[in-house]
């Protein structure tokens, strides 16, 4: 386990803690239906639910929930492409405004997978887009 996934667990892991102890009934309940959202077993298998995640953390522009839905998503069994596909349909739901949480969102990947998704791939690297355009990238 990387230091930044172990550092990021432990955080998580250590105010949810702090966050139950305030003892509220709201607090807990919420707790509760996102753990059995995301733990049991439906007719959406757990990896999908946790790429789904993923797109809502997105466009949501919640960073931590990002990481915690790209974490989960891997030990889920999702792939670095997968992953990858479920953060462009965040980046075309959200729009650009998604971009800056996409790209801490690739690196807390690539801190996760350092040898995952190195090549440009089918939909064109730096140098070309898939219709061989030059893709700049945006202001954001």
């Amino acid at each position: 386990m990387s230091d930044q996934l172990k550092e990021f667990k432990d955080y998580r892991q250590r105010m949810n803690e702090r966050i139950l102890e305030l003892d509220n009934r709201v607090i807990k309940r919420v707790f509760s239906v996102d753990s059995l959202t995301y733990a049991s077993e439906s007719r959406l298998q757990r990896p999908v639910k946790e790429l789904l995640g993923l797109v809502a953390s997105l466009v949501l522009r919640c960073d931590d929930c990002v990481k915690y839905h790209v974490a989960e998503a891997l030990a889920a069994g999702s792939s670095h492409e997968e992953i990858v596909e479920a953060m462009s349909i965040g980046l075309v739901v959200g729009g650009t405004i998604v971009i800056p949480h996409m790209r801490r969102a690739v690196e807390f990947l690539d801190q996760l997978e350092p040898d995952a998704g190195a090549d440009s791939g089918p939909d064109g690297g730096p140098e070309g887009g898939p219709d061989g355009d030059t893709i700049r990238p945006p202001g954001n």
